[in-house]
């Protein structure tokens, strides 16, 4: 089991605090590996096995989930028989009717330490907010990063960072799929199956969505076009051709649902130069670039698309918020923000000639302040220049920091 310590550090310092911790991720990404993590942990830090409880919302096999008043009850008496502080792992909980106020009740009525999982990026915005009033901090867990996947090709199989890589480009992040030999028709059902399961039961169920039909043709032209500029025009044209017709606040309904499920990111643009946020011409990204293989194909054909998804989710898994940037007629693939610090991307295949070296090191050396700056690309050779570093898209994942 990977240890996937990038999230244990952050969790680390709120363990057997008076405060909801919150994890939230599309199906499949780990949430449910990393309550096993943090049993390990409080194992380690002197909680008692008896003094820990674990529940998964989507089981039916125990009649103790099938209501909030059933887990309560259940809770309650796991709590009388405990002596001292209990320990709730709560795995899927937005599966549970009425999980906000049992949650709430268990706060004031135990001494507790709560841990939930949820597929829902929106699980916060509603009565859990109004009811902990800030008692609760959010992890948002994301599929495996390269080096967590290369981490798990190596550990008896041996393969070089370039075959690790390619095996990446197309199987995508799903910690699943790295963790027992695969063949590539599997790894493609499997991820099919968590599509149409994300469709099914995060979006269509959740949201009372009637027309499946133009639900999947949506999603499949925004997989089809992850990181290019999209507008409702472009989509309501696309539809037109394929005799469809949409109106744009379902459409924005679609994409807040596929957001609220995880399963889509939609980036804004800023003026790098005056930091305004403009409304217009996002870009779409997906959690994970291996369902655009399974579902779409042609990863490797658009291999600019999908090293741009993959850096992208990688700022993310780092905690940076990012933003597309514009500097006057000219686009950084990436700006992203953490705290204090700031670092712009610039994505691309190859620097084939010297037209595209000028192109993605010009824009960078337009923009007047001394943040790190990186052109990321395949190639084995740096063409660094004017403080603007070039890194190996390889190597620019596994580094440790970006500075």
């Amino acid at each position: 089991m990977i240890k996937r310590e990038l999230y244990m550090r952050r969790i680390r310092p709120f363990i057997a605090k008076d405060i909801v911790k919150v994890l939230t991720g599309i199906r499949r990404c780990g949430k449910s590996v990393m309550l096993d993590l943090i049993k390990e942990e409080l194992l380690e830090q002197g909680a008692s096995k008896s003094s820990i409880l674990s529940m998964n919302f989507e089981s039916r096999a125990v009649e103790y989930v099938k209501d909030a008043d059933s887990s309560y009850r259940f809770i309650k008496e796991f709590a009388g028989k405990s002596e001292g502080k209990i320990y709730l792992l709560l795995d899927e909980i937005q599966e549970l009717e009425g999980w906000e106020t049992m949650i709430n009740s268990c706060m004031i009525d135990f001494d507790v330490d709560i841990y939930i999982t949820g597929s829902n990026a929106k699980m916060l915005s509603g009565e859990l907010a109004t009811y902990l009033g800030g008692r609760y901090v959010e992890f948002k867990i994301y599929p495996f990063s390269f080096k967590e996947a290369l981490d798990l090709l190596n550990e008896n199989r041996g393969y070089t960072l370039a075959e690790a890589f390619q095996i990446y480009l197309t199987r995508g992040s799903m910690p699943f799929l790295y963790q027992f030999r695969i063949d590539e028709p599997s790894a493609r059902q499997y991820l099919e199956d968590i599509y149409s399961s994300i469709i099914l039961k995060d979006i269509a169920q959740r949201n009372h969505v009637r027309d499946m039909e133009q639900l999947k043709r949506i999603l499949l032209y925004f997989i089809a076009n992850v990181g290019n500029p999209f507008s409702a025009s472009s989509v309501t044209k696309y539809l037109k051709s394929e005799k469809r017709n949409i109106s744009t606040e379902t459409l924005y309904n679609y994409i807040d649902y596929c957001k609220t499920a995880c399963l889509l990111h939609l980036v804004p643009r800023e003026e790098v130069m005056g930091k305004q946020l403009l409304k217009f011409q996002e870009k779409i990204y997906l959690a994970d670039h291996g369902i655009r293989e399974a579902i779409y194909g042609n990863n490797l054909r658009d291999i600019n698309q999908t090293l741009e998804n993959i850096i992208y989710m990688e700022l993310l898994r780092r905690g940076y918020e990012v933003r597309i940037g514009k500097a006057g007629d000219l686009e950084v693939d990436f700006v992203a923000h953490k705290g204090g610090e700031q670092i712009y991307v610039q994505v691309s295949y190859l620097l084939a000639g010297e037209e595209t070296v000028e192109l993605e090191f010009g824009i960078l050396e337009r923009i007047p302040d001394n943040y790190p700056k990186y052109v990321v690309t395949m190639d084995e050779i740096s063409r660094s220049r004017n403080g603007i570093k070039h890194k190996n898209v390889k190597e620019f994942l596994l580094m440790e920091n970006y500075e």
